[in-house]
């Protein structure tokens, strides 16, 4: 099957190369697009730098995808993955010990895959998975906010099979005026409607650990 995938960034790319970007990104080395040509657009572009978006077509039928937004996943898969590249603040107790469970009982296989989808670790994203981690945030508000809106979702390329798969199809300015208010105001939307306090009938990751609740568990 061959679908299109787009890249924002603020050079046009016709040729990604296999093994660079940074280590440090969500999910490690590799070439981070979206679906949708939006998404990408935002991701581009800067308050006071305009971008572009490259697109792609790439054929999925030989490769193996893993995808941690589908329901065979939860968003503790997701964080599982996440910190294998991700620093995350594990000062506290609760942060440390979240990290341990959350690795031994959502662990993924993800070593041989060709690409990854999953939720893109924004600031505002990367900071309700902390708060989360910390003990400060329900599962029910992350997930909600993780599952709230497809423009946080990200393709990425991770293999060298994954590269050889696609072909350049184009690209597109990408307007800072059109596209950075409205991902800026998001954020700003999302940081308002997400409360950090204790709601008891929630599940936060304490319960998680003492009721050692596992991936199957019709609760998450």
């Amino acid at each position: 099957m061959g679908i299109t995938i787009y890249h924002g960034s603020e050079h046009i790319v016709r040729r990604p190369e296999f093994g660079s970007g940074n280590v440090y990104n969500d999910f490690g080395l590799g070439f981070y697009c979206s679906e949708s040509a939006r998404s990408a657009a935002e991701w581009a572009v800067q308050r006071d730098r305009n971008g572009f978006v490259s697109a792609f077509n790439i054929d999925t039928d030989r490769l193996r995808i893993i995808n941690l937004c589908s329901s065979r996943y939860t968003p503790l898969h997701w964080l599982a993955v996440m910190f294998n590249f991700r620093e995350f603040d594990l000062s506290s107790l609760t942060a440390h010990r979240s990290r341990e469970y959350i690795n031994k009982h959502f662990n993924v296989d993800f070593q041989d895959s060709d690409c990854i989808i999953g939720y893109r670790a924004d600031d505002v994203c990367f900071k309700f998975a902390q708060d989360f981690i910390d003990g400060k945030l329900s599962y029910q508000s992350l997930k909600s906010y993780l599952m709230g809106s497809d423009s946080n979702r990200q393709f990425v390329l991770k293999s060298n099979r994954a590269f050889e798969s696609i072909s350049f199809a184009g690209y597109e300015p990408a307007l800072s005026d059109a596209y950075f208010a409205e991902d800026y105001a998001r954020e700003i939307c999302a940081l308002r409607s997400v409360k950090p306090y204790i709601n008891k009938k929630d599940l936060y990751i304490d319960r998680i650990i003492e009721e050692e609740i596992s991936a199957y568990d019709t609760r998450l």
